[in-house]
C-alpha cells in the first residue's frame, strides 16, 4: 500500500512539473508573439499577447518591459510608466525599466522626472549613450553646467564620441565659453570629416569671436558637404552683408 501511495505521489509530482514547464513555455510563446507583432508595428495586437503572458505569469519581467514599450509606442505614457514600475517591483535594478520610464517622461516633456529616471539608468548601465541622454535632459531644462558635466562623463568612456563632443561644444557656447568650444568641434570633425553641424557650430563660434574670415571657411566646409544647408546659407549671407559683399550675399539669399 505504501509503495502504491509513493507511486501516485511521484506521478502527481511529474504532472505538476510538466504543467509548470508547459505554463512557462506558453508564457514565452505569448511574449514571442507579442514581439513579432511589435516588430511589425501592430502595437494593439502586440499588447494583447503581452497581457496574456502577464496573466499567465505575473512575474515574467520581459512581458512587463515589452508591454511598457508597446504602450509607449501607442503614446499611452502613463500606462507605460505603470508597466515599467511593475517590472521594477520584480527587479528594482532593471536598467531597461528605468530607461523606458526616462523615455516616457521625456515624451511627456516632464524633464525633471525624466532626469531622475535617467540618472538611475546610468547608475545601473554606465554607457556613453546614457550619459549623453542625461546631458540632453539637463540642457532641455536650461541647466547647462550640469549638462556639460554629463557630456564629460560620456567622453570619459569614449573620447571620440562625436555626438558628445558636439553637444559639449554647443553647451559651452551657450555658457559663453566660446573659445573653449572650438577644440571640441575640431575633435568631432577629426572623428567625422563630414560632420556638417560641427562645421556650422564652429563657424558660429569663430564669428562670435570676431574671426569672420575663419568663420566663412567653416561655413564653406559645411556647404561643401550640404550645399542646401539653409542655416549655414543664412549665416554666411549675413557675414557677407557685414563685409559689404551684397551681391554675393544676395546669391545666397535666393537659395534659402
Amino acid at each position: 500500500m505504501e509503495e502504491f501511495v509513493l507511486k501516485i505521489l511521484g506521478i502527481l509530482v511529474c504532472i505538476f512539473l510538466l504543467s509548470a514547464v508547459c505554463v512557462a513555455e506558453e508564457t514565452e510563446y505569448f511574449d514571442w508573439k507579442g514581439s513579432k507583432h511589435y516588430a511589425a508595428k501592430n502595437y494593439t495586437d502586440a499588447l494583447v499577447y503581452y497581457e496574456k503572458a502577464i496573466a499567465q505569469e505575473p512575474g515574467y519581467i520581459d512581458a512587463w518591459l515589452h508591454k511598457g514599450d508597446t504602450q509607449r509606442a501607442l503614446k499611452d505614457y502613463n500606462g507605460s510608466i505603470a508597466s515599467y514600475n511593475s517590472a521594477l517591483q520584480i527587479d528594482g535594478k532593471k536598467a531597461a525599466a528605468w530607461s523606458g520610464i526616462t523615455e516616457a517622461y521625456t515624451a511627456m516633456l516632464d524633464y525633471v522626472n525624466a532626469s531622475i529616471a535617467a540618472n538611475k539608468t546610468t547608475a545601473l548601465d554606465n554607457s556613453k549613450g546614457n550619459w549623453l541622454r542625461e546631458g540632453g535632459l539637463f540642457r532641455a531644462q536650461g541647466m547647462y553646467a550640469e549638462a556639460s558635466e554629463k557630456y564629460d562623463g560620456a567622453l570619459a568612456l569614449d573620447p571620440k564620441y562625436k555626438d558628445a563632443l558636439y553637444a559639449k561644444a554647443v553647451t559651452l557656447m551657450v555658457l559663453n565659453r566660446v573659445s573653449e568650444a572650438i577644440p571640441f568641434l575640431d575633435r568631432a570633425i577629426d572623428v567625422d570629416p563630414n560632420y556638417k553641424q560641427a562645421y556650422f557650430a564652429k563657424g558660429v563660434a569663430l564669428e562670435a569671436g570676431g574671426k569672420n574670415a575663419e568663420a566663412q571657411q567653416a561655413y564653406d566646409k559645411a556647404l561643401e558637404i550640404d550645399p542646401n544647408y539653409a542655416q549655414v546659407l543664412n549665416s554666411k549671407m549675413h557675414l557677407l552683408l557685414a563685409a559689404d559683399k551684397t551681391e554675393e550675399a544676395m546669391q545666397l539669399f535666393v537659395k534659402i
